[in-house]
């Protein structure tokens, strides 16, 4: 056998101890086939553009340190290379390394139509809770009985928070299934296809790809809206789709009612089926997501570093994930250290900031605060000055100016008041927060009550 493919063998076990999923071994790993060795390079065979840029892409380090592992020398690169299942290996080739031996291949499980799915968004990965269940539910029986139940299925949240993930997870649990293709495409590549296609006069080519699919999966249809002549298309795409049972999956980061840009006709159509909203986790759920993502790493935290990140940052999933690497990068640089919650504070400072900032209105201030305070909304725009109303009013002014991004006219005009009474309030809280260790409770309360970190104002 030849010393080539016994290398690619040995590599190929090495890699299946490392990937610990069957079904990405499977579907990103045995795809591969080996070439040869020429010049320090291996070349390995794949048999489209989408596998040879995703590998590039996420695997190439992973295969090269395999490859190392089985006795390459570290010199050694890997270049992937397009070898349709028709085409031939070139005689060099074939006199470079030996064929296999002939082999019972799998039945094919399924094909991807358009942009491969990323590994990493399967159910198995998706870490629910309350805000996410029953979005996860749905998905789950839309990728159980394909066309069938929940068609099409409309899932929209802000951004970051999973949508993504889940409506990938549903692609590659069906691609399991025999005979089944997926098209997964964002919203935007539709778009510039389409321009495309009218541009060549392919137009006939772009219906066909996205009308055979048994799976449709469109990330941020809303991106469509204002845009008359894709939306004709996709609405009679839709149409197509669905009246072959085939599965129609969307993602949006408004409710299908909201979507004011697109066509009438297009989003009662997107409301045929089920609508789900998945919302911001709770700490419960931040907390769980941190826990699994950390048992994937050989790093080890503290729990009360988790409990920290899980506790500030709340606004999306993925500020979340990227608080944690960021935490992980620096446990695993300074691995002497101890990390204390001070530390992170340094280290996410941005993060942090950015969360104190985010999602936070007025109008969500002034309700915490009356209720704080046992008064009414109307106080809070009252003309009276009594202190047992002025106080309260002032405090409120004083966290909008330190917890949003709203300029003081903006604030004033909040609250009914001036700019001039908005910056007195600020003022008077100010100098009060230094002297009187009550008021100073109150407001970190208040704080804490509005899911920020006091030590942003200095409390």
């Amino acid at each position: 056998m030849n010393n080539d493919l016994v290398l690619w063998q040995q590599a190929i076990e090495h890699l299946k101890s490392v990937i610990k999923s069957k079904d990405l071994f499977e579907r990103w790993i045995e795809i591969i086939k080996p070439i040869a060795i020429r010049e320090n390079c291996f070349y390995l065979s794949v048999e489209n553009d989408f596998y040879q840029d995703w590998l590039d892409k996420n695997y190439k380090s992973l295969i090269l340190t395999a490859l190392q592992a089985s006795g390459a020398p570290m010199e050694l690169k890997i270049k992937f290379e397009v070898v349709r299942p028709c085409d031939s290996v070139s005689s060099m080739d074939q006199r470079t390394i030996e064929p296999e031996p002939p082999q019972k291949r799998p039945r094919q499980k399924s094909t991807i139509l358009a942009s491969p799915l990323n590994p990493i968004f399967t159910f198995e990965n998706f870490v629910t809770g309350p805000a996410n269940n029953f979005a996860h539910a749905a998905a789950l029986g839309a990728s159980q009985a394909p066309g069938r139940a929940y068609n099409p299925l409309f899932i929209h949240g802000q951004t970051g928070i999973g949508k993504t993930h889940l409506m990938q997870a549903v692609g590659h649990s069906i691609l399991k299934k025999p005979g089944m293709s997926v098209c997964y495409v964002s919203s935007e590549t539709l778009l510039n296809e389409y321009i495309d296609a009218l541009q060549k006069r392919t137009i006939v080519d772009y219906r066909n790809r996205y009308r055979r699919a048994d799976v449709l999966l469109v990330d941020d249809i809303q991106f469509l809206g204002g845009k008359d002549s894709i939306q004709e298309e996709f609405f009679h795409t839709f149409n197509a789709l669905f009246d072959s049972h085939k599965q129609i999956i969307m993602t949006s980061d408004v409710a299908p009612q909201k979507l004011k840009s697109l066509e009438p006709r297009l989003v009662s159509r997107f409301e045929w089926g089920m609508v789900t909203e998945i919302e911001c986790p709770d700490f419960e759920t931040r907390l769980a997501i941190l826990r699994y993502k950390l048992s994937l790493t050989h790093v080890k935290l503290p729990g009360d570093v988790l409990t920290f990140i899980a506790d500030n940052i709340k606004s999306n999933v993925r500020s979340l994930e990227g608080a944690l690497k960021r935490t992980i990068a620096f446990a695993d640089l300074n691995s002497t250290l101890i990390l204390t919650t001070d530390m992170l504070r340094t280290l996410l400072k941005d993060q942090l900031s950015n969360e104190r900032q985010k999602d936070i209105t007025p109008d969500e201030i002034q309700r915490i605060v009356v209720d704080y305070f046992d008064l009414r909304m109307a106080d809070m725009s009252s003309k009276k000055r009594t202190r047992m109303l002025a106080a309260p009013r002032q405090i409120a002014m004083f966290l909008c100016r330190k917890l949003t991004m709203l300029s003081l006219p903006e604030i004033a005009q909040s609250f009914g008041k001036t700019h001039a009474t908005v910056v007195h309030a600020c003022k008077t809280i100010q100098d009060r927060l230094q002297i009187e260790s009550e008021l100073r409770n109150s407001v970190k309360h208040l704080v804490h009550l509005l899911g920020r970190d006091s030590s942003f104002i200095n409390l």
